[in-house]
C-alpha cells in the first residue's frame, strides 16, 4: 500500500533521526577492543573464522557445531569480518553498529505497516535502538548473532505482513511470493541464533493484533498457515539440544526445581531492567538459593498480570500481544535447559523486550491522549525517557572500553561473580600484572571450586610463575570437571608431556581430537610422539 503523501516527509525525517542517532550513540564502539570472554573462541582464536571467507569454511560452518552452538550464517558473517578487517576489532564492532541501526528502521517500518501509528511506532524503535540493555548485544563481537538474527526476525515479520495484505487483497502470486519469503527469512534466523524459535508464536500474536485475523473460523487456518514455521522452529531446538550437551561441565547442572525457580524471578528481574536499567553487568552468577515464599508470589503476581491482559485482550489487544510477546520469547532464555553460568543476561532482552515497549507505549498513549494538555505531558515525558536512555546507554557503553573496565564493573554491581573474577584474572595476566591475577583466579576458585575455567586457569598461571606442582592439582582438576572441553585436554596434555608423562599425555590429546577432529596442534603432537617412538624403538 502506498504511503499518503502527507506522511512521507516525517516517515523520512524520523528514518533519518532514528539511523543518525543510533549510528552517533554507538559510534564510540569504534575505538573499543574484543574482551576475553568468547571473543577468542568466536574470532581471534578460531582458524575456520579469523583467516577470512572460504569454501573450506563455509562448509565447515554448515557441517559442525562449535561453542556448544550451531549458526552457520552468524559463522559466515565472522568469516567476511575477519576477510575484510582482518583482527582489527573496529571493523567487527561497526558491522554490529550497522545491524542494530539496520534492526531499529526495520522495527519502526514494520510497526508502522501493521499500525499505521507512525509516532508510536517511532518511539518504541528509539526505545529499542537506545536502551542500555541493548548495549551487550552490540558492544560485544561475540553477540553478531543477537543482532543477526534480530535483523532476519524483523525481515521475516515485514514480509509475513506483505503476505498477509496480499492475502487480504487476493493477491495470490504476490502471497505465496511473501510466504516463501517469510519462510526463508526465518530459516536465516534460526541458522543466526535458534533463540528466534518462538518466531511462529509471535507470528499468532501479531494476527490477533494489530492484523485482526483472529477469530474461531479462521483459527484453524492461521494455525496451519503456521505449520511450516513450528516445522523449522522444531528442527531447530532439536539441533540446538543436540550440540550443547557438551556446553557444561561434570558438576554443573542445577536442579530443575531450582532452574524453574530462576526462571520465575528472572521474569521480574528484566522487568525491571527494562523499567531502570542500572547495575547491568555482563554476567550475573546464579543466587546460593531463591526463597519459596519470593518464588511464589511472582508466579502468583505473573498468572494475575495474565489473567488480567486476557479479560482486556478484546478491548485493549495491544496489552494481550506485548505482554504475551515478552513471556513467550524469554522461554528459551530463561535457564530451563541449562547452558552457561548466567542465571540472567542482557543479550536475552534484545528481542523481547520490544513487546513491553509496545505495550508501555500504546498503553500511554491511549491513556494520555484524550486532552491536548495530557498529550503535550506524554510528548514531554516520552522525551524525557529517552534522554535518559541516551545518557545510560553511553555510560554503559564505556563500560566496554577493554576487559579491565568491563569486569571491574561487573564485579563492581554483582556479588560473588566468579565467572567475572575469572575473566578479571585473565586481563590482569595480559597487562602483565601476574600476582593481582592470581589473587583474581584464587577468589575464582574459592567462590566455585567446581568452575572449570578458574582452576584451569590458576593453573597455567602457577605454571607460568614456576609453581608445576600445584599448577598440576588445578589443571587436573580442570580436565576431571570438564572432560568435553578440547583446549583443556591439549594444554594439559603438552603439561604431562614437558614432564615426561607421555603415555598420560597420549591420552588428554586423543581426547582432544575426539571432541575436535580437526584439531592440528593436537594430531601434530600425537604424530611427533609416534615418530619419536618409533625412532627409539629402531635406535634399541
Amino acid at each position: 500500500m502506498e504511503m499518503p503523501e502527507a506522511t512521507r516527509k516525517p516517515f523520512a525525517a524520523i528514518c533519518l533521526a532514528l539511523a543518525a542517532g543510533t549510528f552517533a550513540l554507538c559510534c564510540p564502539l569504534l575505538w573499543h577492543g574484543f574482551v576475553n570472554y568468547d571473543d577468542g573462541e568466536y574470532i581471534l582464536n578460531n582458524p575456520h573464522v579469523n583467516c577470512g571467507l572460504s569454501w573450506p569454511g563455509i562448509i565447515w560452518a554448515f557441517k559442525n557445531s562449535y561453542a556448544a552452538n550451531w549458526h552457520p550464517l552468524t559463522w559466515i558473517s565472522h568469516m567476511l569480518d575477519c576477510q575484510f578487517f582482518g583482527l582489527h576489532p573496529a571493523g567487527h564492532h561497526l558491522v554490529n553498529v550497522l545491524f542494530h541501526t539496520a534492526n531499529a528502521l526495520l522495527l519502526f517500518i514494520l510497526l508502522n505497516n501493521l499500525t499505521g501509528a507512525m509516532w508510536r511506532s517511532a518511539f518504541v524503535a528509539a526505545l529499542f535502538a537506545w536502551h542500555p540493555l541493548h548495549v551487550e548485544s552490540v558492544a560485544w563481537a561475540s553477540e553478531r548473532k543477537d543482532v543477526l538474527s534480530a535483523f532476519f526476525w524483523m525481515l521475516t515479520l515485514i514480509a509475513h505482513t506483505y503476505y498477509v495484505k496480499a492475502r487480504a487483497n487476493r493477491e495470490n502470486s504476490r502471497s505465496i511470493v511473501h510466504y516463501v519469503a517469510a519462510l526463508l527469512l526465518f530459516a536465516c534466523a534460526l541458522m543466526s541464533k535458534p533463540m528466534v524459535v518462538t518466531l511462529p508464536c509471535v507470528l499468532l500474536l501479531l494476527d490477533f493484533w494489530p492484523l485482526q485475523r483472529v477469530n474461531l473460523s479462521a483459527l484453524p487456518r492461521l494455525l496451519a498457515e503456521k505449520i511450516p514455521f513450528f516445522a523449522l522452529a522444531f528442527a531447530s531446538c532439536a539441533i540446538t539440544l543436540f550440540v550443547q550437551n557438551h556446553a557444561m561441565w561434570t558438576s554443573a547442572s542445577l536442579p530443575f526445581h531450582f532452574r524453574l525457580a530462576n526462571a520465575l524471578m528472572s521474569y521480574v528481574r528484566y522487568l525491571s531492567k527494562i523499567f531502570l536499567p542500572t547495575n547491568l553487568a555482563l554476567i550475573y552468577p546464579y543466587p546460593h538459593y531463591w526463597p519459596l515464599g519470593g518464588v511464589i508470589a511472582v508466579a502468583l503476581v505473573l498468572a494475575l498480570l495474565s489473567v488480567i491482559f486476557i479479560l482486556q485482550a478484546k478491548r485493549f489487544p495491544y496489552l494481550f500481544t506485548g505482554w504475551f510477546w515478552f513471556l513467550g520469547t524469554l522461554v528459551p532464555a530463561l535457564g530451563l535447559v541449562q547452558v552457561g553460568v548466567q542465571s540472567m543476561a542482557d543479550r536475552y532482552t534484545y528481542l523481547p523486550s520490544i513487546g513491553i515497549f509496545i505495550l508501555a507505549i500504546w498503553s500511554v498513549s491511549d491513556l494520555l491522549n484524550s486532552s491536548p494538555r495530557k498529550t503535550q505531558i506524554c510528548a514531554f515525558a516520552g522525551g524525557a525517557a529517552l534522554i535518559a536512555c541516551l545518557m545510560l546507554t553511553s555510560i554503559q557503553l564505556n563500560y566496554w572500553r577493554n576487559d579491565l573496565t568491563l569486569f571491574l564493573h561487573t564485579i563492581k554491581v554483582t556479588q560473588d561473580n566468579y565467572a567475572a573474577d575469572d575473566c578479571l584474572g585473565k586481563a590482569l595476566n595480559n597487562l602483565g600484572h601476574q600476582d593481582a591475577a592470581t589473587q583474581c583466579f584464587e577468589t575464582a576458585v574459592s567462590l566455585e571450586p567446581t568452575f572449570p575455567m578458574a582452576q584451569f586457569d590458576l593453573g597455567m598461571n602457577l605454571l607460568a610463575r614456576g609453581d608445576p606442582l600445584d599448577a598440576s592439582n588445578h589443571l587436573a582438576s580442570a580436565v576431571q570437571l570438564w572432560p568435553g572441553n578440547e583446549d583443556m585436554q591439549y594444554d594439559f596434555g603438552v603439561f604431562l608431556l614437558q614432564r615426561g608423562d607421555t603415555n598420560n599425555a597420549i591420552s588428554h590429546f586423543a581426547a582432544a581430537l575426539e571432541d575436535r577432529p580437526d584439531f592440528p596442534e593436537a594430531r601434530q603432537r600425537l604424530e611427533q610422539i609416534q615418530a619419536h617412538s618409533v625412532v627409539n624403538h629402531s635406535t634399541h
